[in-house]
């Protein structure tokens, strides 16, 4: 791990830091932060395969992705999702996206630190890699659940424009979204990134314009796209330099000269 960070400015509504997460967040101001969307390492590289692009490939992601035990991932979960209890405002609220390998140690956590949690939503991927095994069902969705800080404090909700860009029906907790398209990597490529459509009603549903978005696992910026596309603030955090300088590529392209 990095024992010191460095802060790239993008512009005065958006900062991405190249460091360690947890000492990142140790320095944010207290109660700051309106909405968190955090993509944890789900830690499961561990030597499997999958198929892409019609070819068998390993699964593992990088180091970042790896760890000892269960009990390692909970107290490393533990660590960065306290101090962002600490750092959103009263009123704020946090997406943590993950799979079986990661999602049950988070909602514990979330629990146990007295968060409310509203819903866990259900990304189902249109288009999932196939199932080269065949020893159990086809993986095709996440988890992301969404949570607030403090359950006796109104929340931001936006469900009327939900519910219109969902053809005038409420929209449920499942959603249905491809994978990422191609055009979202011209910057670069990162193993888990999500794409831009997901982050989106992310954004828009829970925050407003002005409000401050944090990534404490920001990889190739798609959170800090999506908040400056509309009109929000953005603080992304990463430990892996060529993920940092991705995310700083394709957030600065959003400012043309």
């Amino acid at each position: 791990m990095r024992n010191y960070f460095q802060k790239f400015i993008i512009s005065e509504d958006a900062i991405v830091f190249w460091g360690d997460t947890v000492k990142v967040m140790s320095t944010l101001q207290p109660e700051s932060v309106d909405v968190i969307f955090a993509d944890p390492p789900y830690f499961l590289s561990n030597g499997g395969i999958s198929v892409k692009s019609g070819k068998v490939v390993n699964v593992d992601k990088g180091e970042w992705d790896k760890i000892g035990s269960y009990e390692e991932m909970h107290k490393f979960n533990f660590a960065w999702i306290r101090l962002c209890k600490e750092i959103l405002k009263e009123d704020g609220t946090i997406w943590i996206s993950g799979t079986h390998h990661n999602i049950y140690s988070i909602g514990t956590i979330l629990k146990k630190l007295g968060f409310h949690i509203l819903n866990q939503v259900i990304w189902v991927k249109t288009d999932p890699p196939p199932n080269i095994s065949k020893r159990m069902f086809t993986y095709s969705y996440e988890n992301i659940i969404w949570a607030k800080k403090n359950k006796s404090v109104p929340h931001t909700f936006h469900y009327e424009l939900m519910k219109k860009m969902n053809k005038g029906k409420q929209m449920t907790d499942v959603w249905h979204i491809p994978h990422v398209p191609m055009e979202e990597k011209t910057f670069g490529y990162h193993p888990t990134q999500k794409p831009l459509q997901l982050v989106e009603r992310i954004v828009v549903a829970s925050s407003n314009k002005h409000s401050l978005i944090l990534d404490p696992f920001c990889g190739s910026g798609t959170t800090g796209v999506a908040a400056l596309k509309y009109g929000r603030r953005f603080i992304g955090i990463d430990n892996n330099i060529d993920y940092v300088k991705i995310s700083f590529r394709r957030i600065n392209h959003l400012f043309p000269e």
